[in-house]
Order: C-alpha cells, then sequence, then structure tokens
C-alpha cells in the first residue's frame, strides 16, 4: 500500500488534489482539465482515496471527489520543525546580509 508521501510524489495526483482544494469534482472534470484519459484519472483517484486524501459521494449515477484534509494536517505537522531549521538558516543568511550592507555603507562614507 502507498503511503501518502509515495501518494504526493507523481505530479498528476498533486494536480488532482490542488483542483480537489477549490471543490469537489466529478472524473469527467478532472479528465477534462488535466487532459488525462478518464482510466489514468480514476487510477489516480483510487491511490489518493487508498491513502486518505480523497472522499467519494455518490449522487445518484454520478461520483464525487473531495479532498480530506486531514493527512495534510499531519504531513504539516511532521514538516514544521524543517520549516523552522530553513527559517533559522534564512534569519542568519538576512544577518549576514544585513551586515555586508552595513559593512558596505561604512566603506561608503569613509
Amino acid at each position: 500500500m502507498l503511503t501518502v508521501f509515495e501518494a504526493l510524489v507523481d505530479p498528476n495526483r498533486r494536480r488532482i488534489l490542488d483542483l480537489l482544494r477549490e471543490r469537489p469534482r466529478l472524473v469527467g472534470e478532472l479528465v477534462d482539465t488535466l487532459e488525462i484519459t478518464q482510466p489514468g484519472v480514476s487510477k489516480h483517484l483510487r491511490l489518493l482515496r487508498e491513502v486518505g486524501l480523497v472522499d467519494v459521494r455518490q449522487d445518484a449515477q454520478r461520483r464525487w471527489y473531495e479532498l480530506r484534509l486531514e493527512p495534510l494536517a499531519e504531513l504539516n505537522d511532521w514538516l514544521e520543525p524543517y520549516r523552522q531549521i530553513m527559517e533559522e538558516r534564512f534569519e542568519r543568511l538576512d544577518n549576514i546580509l544585513k551586515d555586508l550592507q552595513a559593512k558596505e555603507n561604512t566603506d561608503d562614507e569613509a
């Protein structure tokens, strides 16, 4: 079985999630927008359902696919420490650049 991370590797599945972020959609809408065959879209939707990123709701003959945010919230929680590391590095870089600018301004005044 695929994990959420493995499901997100595929660009077509990420595009499907981007579209479902806007609103629930029918398979036909996804096929038209993505320019992928209906069996291809259905395969991606099945995998996204298996990892819990997508729910399907039956409405008579139609199936509406919608985004589930809970697995993404878990992913976001897992990524948070890495975001903090990146922010610290950007802050250090920003301090270095400010120091260089201050030194350059001092040199220009002399």
